[in-house]
């Protein structure tokens, strides 16, 4: 078994599309990763800047209550 496991990891490191793959794979987790950080960011912006006109709207104070406005 441990010899299968020797050649098998031996013809990966020779095999140079098994390289590209992967890398394929990291490229992807990472552009993954840092798309849902931003997206989260910018969630968390625009729910702010929401709840801010709708208090405005209504006439409350930022952080006085919700004025009506829905929760999220």
């Amino acid at each position: 078994m441990r010899d299968a496991l020797t050649k098998l990891f031996a013809r990966f490191r020779k095999d140079e599309e098994g390289v590209t793959l992967v890398e394929y794979g990291i490229a992807l987790i990472l552009a993954v990763t840092v798309g849902v950080t931003v997206l989260g960011g910018l969630a968390r912006d625009v729910d702010a800047q929401m709840d801010a006109a709708c208090n405005q709207m209504n006439g409350t104070a930022t952080g006085a209550g919700t004025g009506g406005c829905p929760t999220s």
